[in-house]
């Protein structure tokens, strides 16, 4: 029988390798921009056309490299960073594989210009799907510049499944503001299309933290810091009133390296613990220090995925770090029975006039048992039952089970005359024939607007109403580029933008109807309840945008209706084709059955 294993080509081996590394524009970014960083850039510019696809350019002041090291640094598992395995033990730099520019160099075309401080001249190297196809020296300034051009090429399946131009720079931006976070002493720039997304001077923190998510993320941090044997914690947390329902302003850094460590999350979530509704997600910037041996970061080909070794303790360090910054910045309310300049409370002094007690007559003489009690009330009293009893009152009675109750609707729901009652703001109650129905007012709300705005979509007709005076707000580029991405299905639901710059977006035109009358809190809703239904795979892009516009258009929990508003509401939410569950799939309609009630008297 002939021999059947044999050794993988290098190109091929690269391209399976670039499987793992290079999922999209993104991932050339994020790999080339660590490079210029280990190189020791102190000024590093990011050139970005057509999200991506047509280049990725990046530009450092760097160390560069001589002719030798240039053309080697393409080889598979080629690296400058460690010789031996006890080198992954103290690993201080972003990269290490050695497999980032073999698998970009497999999958697209590259140019490289580099050159050493001490060499005159630099060297160009031009390699296409891992064939080198030229070499030669070049004028250079110190440092590297590496053009990444026409990602996917020659594998026209992958490049087939990447994502909208705006979606693939959504995701280059996520990566661009994870670097630049973690090392604000050196200069960033980023550009799409010439057009500057970033320009950001180096400085501390704070000033990139504001450079990157606009001015008014400044008021809003609060500062921690701790020192242990274990580990060293340092940054910044949000305060809990600007919390959010969608990540996006959440970033763990480890010896300056992004990680996505989801124990850790729910560490400084616990300590937000009975100062955030269940729903929200405090924003945080938390740096720490720890010895490299005690960390692993070669679990994962993208090496955002890191194990500690002692992950318990540092838990409780981190939640216990978080409470006490809260604690110290007054977040947790507390009482100071030190302070000096406490209330003075006047003391009750011999000459005060006391408010005199009121008075209560009571008749003595009463009695409700007596039959001489007045005739007069006993016979109002029984008359007004007699006019308040039914005949076949049995009838009223009559159980529905819950099958029942949602196949029959209307028919067999609300009795002759409809009473409504609300409760706490939340839930409208009304008398059925089966018991007591509960319906959840923002829930059935969503409802009537989802199917609503999915007819929108669906016909393109839709009422927009122009406000006097446009609403200019800054917003997050990442966000940005979610509205440019979703503007198509925005249009058709009444909204009009405006974009002054790459950092904010003017609101001339709203859709007509809505309950929320603020037009930037209704963005900020629909962008988090769209982000939140981005991973789930079993709706389309209308129904995601119509069911984010409908819950940032709801009417939310805590507004008192009026009886002809409730009715109103119930009305409408039965004539909808599905009133039983909210867009979400949560349920709208419950029923207290007679039975139930019965059970609680017992």
């Amino acid at each position: 029988m002939a021999d059947v294993i044999k050794l993988l080509p290098d190109s091929v081996a690269n391209q399976i390798a670039a499987g793992e590394v290079i999922q999209r524009p993104a991932s050339i970014v994020k790999e080339l921009m660590e490079n210029s960083v280990d190189a020791g850039g102190k000024n590093i510019k990011v050139i970005i056309k057509d999200s991506g696809k047509t280049l990725v350019q990046i530009i450092d002041d760097g160390s560069g490299m001589s002719e030798t090291d240039a053309r080697l640094s393409f080889e598979r598992h080629a690296t400058s960073k460690i010789t031996t395995a006890q080198d992954l033990f103290a690993i201080r730099t972003k990269g290490f594989r050695g497999e980032a520019l073999a698998s970009i160099a497999a999958v697209a075309m590259v140019e490289l210009r580099t050159r050493k401080k001490e060499n005159e001249t630099g060297t160009l190297i031009i390699i296409s799907g891992s064939k080198v196809e030229s070499q030669e020296p070049c004028s250079s300034p110190e440092g590297s510049s590496f053009s990444v051009k026409n990602l996917f090429f020659n594998i026209p399946a992958r490049r087939k499944f990447l994502k909208s131009d705006n979606t693939e720079m959504r995701h280059i931006v996520n990566e661009f503001q994870k670097i630049v976070l973690a090392h604000p002493d050196i200069r960033f720039s980023l550009y799409h299309n010439d057009s500057e997304v970033y320009n950001l001077p180096s400085g501390n923190l704070r000033q990139r933290i504001v450079g990157v998510f606009g001015k008014q993320i400044n008021q809003e941090l609060i500062t921690i810091d701790t020192e242990t044997t274990l580990v060293s914690i340092k940054g910044f947390i949000g305060k809990p009133e600007t919390a959010r329902r969608t990540y996006g302003e959440q970033f763990f850094f480890v010896n300056n390296r992004f990680m996505k460590h989801p124990y850790f999350h729910k560490a400084v979530s616990e300590a937000y613990q009975n100062i955030l509704p269940a729903e929200a997600i405090p924003s945080y910037f938390i740096f720490m220090e720890a010895d490299p041996a005690s960390i692993d970061v070669n679990i994962h080909p993208t090496k955002t995925e890191i194990k500690f070794e002692d992950e318990r303790a540092i838990w409780q360090i981190l939640m216990a770090s978080v409470r006490e910054a809260l604690g110290r910045f007054n977040i947790v309310p507390s009482i100071d029975f030190d302070n000096e300049a406490l209330v003075d409370i006047p003391v009750k002094s011999s000459s005060s006039v006391l408010p005199e007690m009121p008075g209560i007559k009571i008749n003595t003489d009463f009695n409700p048992f007596d039959n001489e009690a007045p005739e007069s009330g006993r016979q109002n009293y029984f008359d007004r039952f007699e006019r308040e009893r039914s005949d076949n009152w049995e009838k009223l009675f009559t159980t529905l089970n819950k099958d029942e109750i949602e196949t029959r609707q209307i028919e067999n729901i609300a009795e002759t005359t409809r009473k409504f009652f609300h409760i706490k703001g939340k839930y409208i109650v009304c008398s059925v024939i089966s018991g007591l129905m509960l319906i959840d007012q923002k829930r059935a709300h969503e409802r009537i607007l989802y199917e609503r705005y999915s007819d929108c979509l669906s016909n393109g007709r839709s009422v927009s109403q122009v406000d006097l005076f446009p609403l200019t707000i800054e917003m997050n580029p990442s966000d940005l580029l979610l509205i440019k991405e979703i503007e198509e299905e925005l249009v058709l639901l009444g909204f009009r933008f405006l974009y002054p710059d790459n950092k904010s977006i003017t609101i001339k035109g709203r859709p007509s109807g809505t309950e929320n009358s603020d037009p930037g809190e209704m963005i900020e809703i629909l962008l988090e309840d769209y982000k939140n239904s981005l991973a789930d795979p079993s709706s389309g892009a209308k129904e995601k945008v119509a069911a984010a516009m409908a819950a940032a258009s709801a009417i939310q929990y805590g507004k008192p209706l009026s009886s002809e508003e409730m009715e109103n509401l119930f009305d409408t939410l039965f004539a909808c084709r599905a009133p039983n569950y909210s867009p979400k799939g949560k349920p709208v309609i419950t029923i207290i059955t007679l039975e139930e009630l019965d059970k609680r008297f017992k």
